[in-house]
C-alpha cells in the first residue's frame, strides 16, 4: 500500500469521506465497532490492561470538541486523559470530554473514575448510544509530551444520552501497533 501525506487526513473523517482505501486491519481497528476498546485491548494484552490517568480537570473544549458536541465554542467542559495499557505499557491514548452544563444536568460523576475505564461505564449503560465512528491523524501538539509524535491515527465517537454528549477520541500509539501486528 502507498504512503500516504500525513495531510490527507487532517479533518475527522467518517469511513465513507475517506480519500483513499485504508490496510484492512487498519480500517478494522479505526472504523468497525466491536464495542469497548478496553475489551478489545484487555483480550490482546491477555487480561494484562490497566487504565492510568494522567489529567482530569474543568477546562475550555478545543473547537473541533465543542462543534462534536454541539455546544458554543469555547465552552467549559470536564476533560479526563489517560493511557489505556496492555502489559504496563501505553497503547492508547484516550482523551473524554463532556460539556459543563450538559453534564451538570445529568447528574453523572466523571470525577471519580480513577483508574477506571471510561468506555466500560459508557457501554454498561443502555442509556448511552454510540454516535459514528470518526477517524483522523491525531495532531501531535495535542499529545502529552511522552507520546508527542506527528501522524498517529485517532479515532473518535459520541455517547449520547438525552442532552449529554461524551466524546471520546483514542489515540493509537506505535506499541499498539505492534503487539497487534498492524502496520498503520
Amino acid at each position: 500500500m502507498p504512503e500516504r501525506a500525513v495531510s490527507e487526513f487532517l479533518d475527522w473523517l467518517t469511513a465513507d469521506r475517506l480519500p483513499s482505501p485504508l490496510d484492512p486491519a487498519l480500517h478494522d481497528w479505526l472504523y468497525v465497532d466491536k464495542g469497548s476498546l478496553t475489551r478489545r485491548l484487555t483480550e490482546l494484552a491477555d487480561g494484562a490492561f490497566s487504565v492510568k490517568p494522567l489529567h482530569e480537570a474543568w477546562q475550555p473544549l478545543r473547537a473541533d470538541e465543542c462543534a462534536a458536541l454541539g455546544v458554543p465554542a469555547e465552552s467549559e467542559g470536564w476533560v479526563r486523559e489517560v493511557y489505556l495499557c496492555g502489559h504496563g505499557q501505553p497503547w492508547v491514548f484516550a482523551r473524554s470530554v463532556a460539556a459543563r452544563v450538559q453534564l451538570e444536568e445529568s447528574g453523572l460523576d466523571l470525577q471519580r473514575l480513577g483508574n477506571r475505564s471510561l468506555g466500560e461505564l459508557l457501554f454498561s449503560d443502555p442509556a448511552f448510544a454510540r454516535g459514528t465512528l470518526e477517524a483522523r491523524h491525531y495532531p501531535a501538539h495535542w499529545l502529552p509530551d511522552a507520546c508527542r509524535v506527528d501522524g498517529l491515527w485517532a479515532r473518535r465517537s459520541c455517547f449520547r444520552q438525552n442532552r449529554l454528549g461524551v466524546l471520546v477520541a483514542e489515540v493509537f500509539l506505535p506499541e499498539l501497533w505492534q503487539a497487534a501486528a498492524v502496520t498503520p
